[in-house]
């Protein structure tokens, strides 16, 4: 066992652990896994990678700096130990994760994680920067998908970030500064761009990488005016934009304020704490999703309650508006999703459902009278009920359409994919089942606990491959996107290329503006 290593950061020196490619002592055990990341703390290891955990990329979100933006962490002296995985902010209790994702407690929830192949500053290796998911409102840093092995493998250092949720980081509150969440993010990247030197990273190659939520994150910042010096590429999977109206955030920070009995403000929501604050959270999201019709939040593009926020400040155009007119075109961008991301729903809907006519389904759920019979013809070989119908709606607006519009309307390198292989378990390419093809990571118990036995080693191979190529050199082997043409990289049994992938959501594409 050799000592491990200590790097200088800006606000004090911190000292990691050695780890070799195997993953960070793994529970074989999904439900615990879940539950704790099957992290012990680590003193001393052997391998050829350095992990560094829980560092604070800002201070504590608590007492005055509550609802804040957040600020630079008090330095410290001499060496912190940064063996463990920091806390996790509270999340949505009734959020289901298809990712092991651990929920950790403490104040300290704006930290990050280091994973480098070479903690030496002469090591100038491409950077990828992970936002993970969870719909705005849950998820984890500490996932063992994320614990960077893999891409330390392929002399990549990753970094995978905590950051404020749900309301606490993306509620409109009175007097306090809007989209915290967001400006999380950008506190992390720019913590990258001033220390990952010193543990062997290059400032001038950080790609950001995220998945659901975390791909819409890295969406909404590469269309950011104020995130454009912080990175240099964008790799967004399965990514939910929010691009949430100031209009409804008011709405919604007012019902939780006569919820909690306190004034939208603030003071006011500074009262409460946030366990309670989160309860009142769940219950608004609960509510609104059974009071409207199918169970399902009529207008899909609407299903994140909470999220990046158009607030004329921070952030003062939709995504796709900001793209479309230019902003990060000087970045390449690699973004898809999977084909039937929200196909486990169809289960759990009502079987009469399946009775129902499905134009009238799609109209109930907010498809536009002028592209519902486009949308049915392009659809009906594959979805033959009118559940499957619903969950592929839900597919196709939130993911899979604005995936092909951005492809189409942006100016700067951009490549397209689509995910189709679907495993013996759910049957389908579900959302997440992409990210341990992704992540290399197939060997992990969660991973056949998601996809069931079979999942083809090739096709991680090839996925994390075209991803390593991306975060190092920004280039990827098959023809960029246009406005007229939206080629795309399939992964399925077999991997092609397709001009057709995303035919089937064209008549979903609409116009630019806010939800």
């Amino acid at each position: 066992m050799r000592e491990g290593p200590v790097v200088q950061t800006g606000s004090g020196a911190v000292r990691g652990f050695w780890r070799g490619p195997e993953p960070l002592n793994l529970s074989a055990n999904p439900a615990e896994l879940v539950a704790t990341g099957g992290l012990a703390e680590a003193s001393a290891g052997t391998g050829p990678y350095a992990a560094f955990l829980g560092i604070p990329y800002a201070a504590a979100p608590v007492g005055p700096r509550r609802f804040g933006v957040p600020e630079r962490p008090e330095p410290w002296s001499g060496i912190r130990p940064a063996l463990q995985y920091g806390p996790t902010p509270v999340r949505a209790t009734a959020a289901d994760s298809l990712v092991p994702e651990p929920a950790i407690p403490g104040e300290d929830i704006l930290n990050l994680n280091v994973f480098t192949p070479d903690p030496d500053p002469a090591a100038r290796l491409p950077v990828l920067v992970y936002v993970h998911g969870g719909s705005y409102t849950a998820g984890s840093p500490a996932s063992p998908w994320y614990d960077g092995r893999t891409f330390n493998r392929d002399s990549v250092v990753t970094v995978s970030v905590s950051y404020r949720l749900g309301f606490d980081g993306f509620g409109a509150i009175v007097g306090a500064p809007g989209n915290r969440g967001v400006r999380d993010w950008l506190a992390a990247l720019t913590w990258v761009q001033e220390n990952i030197a010193a543990f062997g990273g290059d400032p001038d190659r950080v790609t950001i990488g995220g998945q659901s939520a975390g791909g819409g994150a890295v969406l909404t910042l590469l269309g950011l005016p104020a995130a454009q010096p912080l990175s240099h590429r964008a790799w967004s999977i399965s990514g939910a934009l929010a691009d949430v109206s100031a209009k409804r955030a008011e709405q919604v920070a007012a019902t939780l304020a006569r919820k909690l009995g306190v004034a939208p403000t603030r003071a006011g929501f500074s009262q409460v704490s946030p366990e309670q604050l989160l309860a009142a959270q769940d219950s608004y999201v609960a509510q609104a999703t059974r009071e409207v019709p199918l169970g399902i939040r009529q207008d899909p593009q609407r299903l994140l309650h909470l999220g990046p926020t158009i607030d004329g400040d921070l952030i003062s155009q939709d995504t796709v508006g900001a793209i479309s007119a230019g902003v990060g075109a000087d970045k390449e961008l690699f973004l898809g999703a999977t084909t039937e991301e929200f196909a486990m729903t169809a289960a759990g809907f009502p079987a009469v459902l399946d009775r129902t006519n499905p134009a009238l389904a799609l109209a109930v759920l907010g498809c536009r009278k002028e592209v519902r019979s486009r949308y049915l013809n392009a659809v009906r070989a594959e979805r033959a009920t009118t559940r499957e119908v619903i969950a592929g709606y839900v597919t196709d607006s939130v993911f899979r359409a604005p995936a092909s519009q951005i492809a189409q309307v942006r100016t700067g390198p951009t490549w397209l994919y689509s995910f189709g292989w679907a495993g013996a378990k759910p049957g389908r390419a579900i959302h997440c089942s992409d990210l341990p093809f992704w992540f290399d990571c197939l060997d992990q118990p969660y991973s056949t606990y998601l996809l069931g036995p079979g999942a083809p080693a090739e096709l991680a191979q090839t996925m994390h491959s075209d991803a390593v190529r991306f975060v190092a050199t920004g280039s990827l082997p098959w023809p960029r996107t246009g406005p007229d043409r939206t080629p795309a990289r399939v992964y399925d049994r077999q991997v092609t290329l397709s001009d057709r992938a995303y035919e089937s959501v064209a008549a979903l594409v609409r116009p630019v503006g806010p939800t």
